[in-house]
């Protein structure tokens, strides 16, 4: 066994590499960009190493500086995670050539299984399922689309060097097959060097179902079952579990055998995941292999009772597999929930921000938290915006969702918007705790998992002015601590009548046009309040105990956990309330300064780079017509004109860093 290992990643994968190799008493030695100077991975390591700027790029990406790295620290292996290097044929080479361990496949496994069309071939001469496509060289837009007519729609146009969802795009028909090839090629090229495609038939109804195999370099192969992993957005996944639903035993070891007869088609050695399309009929399709460790390894580990690390570190030092395909059995059921910084109500944009309050759920033998992050740390633009994996076990299915849908509810996050509303609605939806799944489950979900917004929310305002009332900050907000007259106080005293106070609320986050609401609070006596949020009035009382606010508005009672933080634009509140998180602004009183001049600007929905910019200064648009494309964190997000209308005026140009809510150009409808 190794004695000291490089880590070629960040994040939580790099600190949950560094668990296993302490557990082995493996020194680890970890490298970090700019950005990730304080990051959790760093202090976790025994060394450190710096090796670039903050893109990826410049840093993880720079093959040479890792090897160097590696060498001066005196490792005697480089695990690479997953993403960035994990799957770089060249990468596994240069380690070779330095006599560095590559922790994964051979070169030749990983370049087998990284062209998709290649893989494709291969999976083809193994006996292995593949769906109908055209995986050919002749890359020509007439050909292509020619292709995908051939194949009917819908189609699923694929970059054969991509993963996570980039450069992938569902096309519904011919007409809009064009567009989405030149998008899915940007993509593919900006992400992976390569913009080469393949189509394939999409099957609108199928679930993603992959398996896990690993492989030893002395001619053994196992698969240690197979993982759900159909609940996507934008291809990518955000719940996986395993064993699959429904799977039937006969089902599950064909899967299972086609999967190790994959992976033996390429002499492969270490971790694996062939995934497949399982269709409504039971018949399963080959996708692709991804020749490393996976996001979701964590709950193939609790249903085998495995470490998977300690496993690729015994056969990366040519040691046996520690278990054969008798000895491995299903134990359980087990869940895993992706925390992403983004914002699910505008189509799961990414975001960033600094985690100004983090509390995770208490971690136990049924419960376990994968992160790379802490409080106060960025979750900036230029990686992944994953901020943990929540991963839960029980004894069935039911058990294992009753705890997911607890350990959500356990989150409290405020500085950036994140999805765990969103999953505690997912882990809650009929269909999916009926494992009704398929890989277009939110777009058929989507009325129950994005509800309309309810006089709910105006109770929850009422209690946001009740809180502002009651937190110490905001009564002596103006006070002078020198002063000891009563006239330098803000605590809304007033002559021979009730206290009262009122605050201007802007609601969500600050990348658009906010909605601002003023609630008035008046104090009648002790600890009961009059509020009026808009037209609507409440009788109410609360109490403030650190940051549990305890009220009653309108005869409902609730707690509710609050965070607050002064910001230099104001007061930056989040409320935790039953299953919702809502975060809100306190504004400034108007004392007459000048309005944003630029205030009817197309804004940008996040930070990022813009990556194209479509038009200029005078610049006649229809209605729909795509303006600027912005990327941040393995996601495009395009600008479009909302009608017929002039662009005035452009701020930006194509590779500028952009900060989320700032103009991107200025635009003028038509009179018509």
């Amino acid at each position: 066994m190794f004695s000291k290992i490089l880590i070629a990643n960040r994040g939580e994968i790099a600190c949950r590499i560094m668990r296993t190799a302490k557990a082995l008493g493996i020194h680890t030695v970890a490298v970090f960009s700019e950005a990730d100077r304080r990051a959790r991975h760093v202090a976790l390591a025994d060394e450190a190493v710096h090796i670039g700027g903050p893109a990826p790029a410049d840093s993880y990406l720079q093959m040479q500086r890792i090897v160097d790295a590696a060498l001066a620290t005196g490792s005697q292996a480089i695990h690479p995670g997953y993403g960035f290097l994990s799957e770089n044929a060249a990468f596994c080479q240069l380690c070779a050539a330095n006599g560095l361990t590559f922790v994964g496949p051979s070169a030749s496994a990983i370049e087998s299984m990284g062209s998709k069309s290649a893989a494709k071939r291969i999976m083809q001469e193994a006996d292995v399922p593949l769906l109908p496509g055209y995986h050919g060289d002749d890359q020509t837009e007439d050909l292509l689309t020619r292709a995908a007519d051939d194949i009917g729609y819908p189609v699923l146009l694929k970059a054969v060097a991509g993963g996570g969802g980039k450069g992938m795009r569902q096309v519904p028909d011919a007409a809009a097959f064009r567009e989405a090839l030149s998008a899915a090629k940007r993509e593919a090229l900006a992400g992976f060097g390569d913009d080469t495609m393949l189509v394939e038939k999409y099957l609108q109804a199928a679930r993603h179902v992959e398996v896990q195999v690993f492989c030893d370099n002395h001619g053994h192969g196992v698969y240690l079952f197979e993982r759900d992993c159909s609940v996507q957005r934008r291809h990518q996944k955000i719940i996986e579990e395993a064993p699959a639903p429904n799977i039937s035993t006969e089902l599950r070891q064909r899967m299972g055998e086609a999967a190790v007869r994959a992976a033996a088609a390429v002499n492969y050695a270490g971790a694996g995941t062939v995934e497949f399309l399982l269709d409504t009929d039971g018949k399963f399709y080959f996708m692709e292999m991804n020749t490393r460790l996976q996001v979701e390894h964590p709950v193939t580990e609790m249903i085998t009772g495995t470490d998977l690390v300690e496993w690729q570190l015994q056969i990366a030092a040519n040691g046996h597999l520690p278990k054969t395909q008798a000895e491995l059995a299903i134990h359980g059921h087990a869940i895993e929930a992706r925390i992403y910084a983004e914002n699910p109500e505008q189509d799961f944009l990414p975001a960033a921000g600094t985690l100004w309050r983090l509390r995770e759920p208490a971690q136990g033998p049924y419960v376990r938290i994968d992160t790379g992050v802490s409080e106060n740390d960025e979750i900036g633009v230029f990686y992944d915006p994953m901020i943990a994996k929540l991963i839960v076990w029980g004894e069935t299915r039911s058990i294992a969702l009753q705890r997911l849908h607890q350990a959500l509810g356990d989150y409290r996050i405020a500085g950036v918007t994140t999805n765990v509303d969103f999953l505690r609605r997912l882990s809650a939806n009929p269909a999916f705790r009926a494992a009704k799944l398929r890989t277009d489950f939110i777009e058929q979900q989507h009325t129950s998992l994005f509800p309309a917004r309810d006089s709910a929310e105006t109770e929850v305002l009422a209690s946001v002015g009740l809180y502002l009332s009651l937190a110490p900050e905001e009564q002596l907000l103006a006070s002078s601590a020198a002063s000891a007259s009563p006239w330098d106080l803000s605590d809304a005293w007033r002559t021979n009548a009730a206290s009262q106070w009122q605050h201007e609320i802007a609601v969500g986050q600050i990348i658009a046009d906010q909605e601002e609401t003023t609630i008035s609070v008046v104090h009648k006596g002790r600890s009961e309040y009059q509020v009026d949020v808009g037209a609507a009035t409440f009788n109410a009382t609360a109490t403030l105990a650190g940051e549990v606010l305890t009220t009653s508005v309108g005869g409902s009672e609730q707690g509710l956990d609050v965070f607050s933080r002064s910001t230099g634009a104001g007061r930056e509140l989040v409320l935790f309330a039953g299953d919702q998180s809502l975060a809100y602004r306190v504004i400034a009183p108007d004392l007459g300064t000048d309005a944003n001049s630029n205030a009817t600007g197309f804004k940008a929905p996040m930070n990022g780079t813009v990556v194209a910019m479509f038009a200029s200064a005078g610049t006649a648009v229809a209605a729909g017509e795509t303006l600027a494309i912005m990327e941040a964190m393995k996601m495009e997000h395009a600008i479009k004109a909302p009608s017929t209308g002039v662009v005035t005026d452009v701020f930006y140009a194509v590779g500028d860093l952009v900060d989320g809510g700032a103009d991107l150009l200025s635009f003028e409808a038509s009179a018509t």
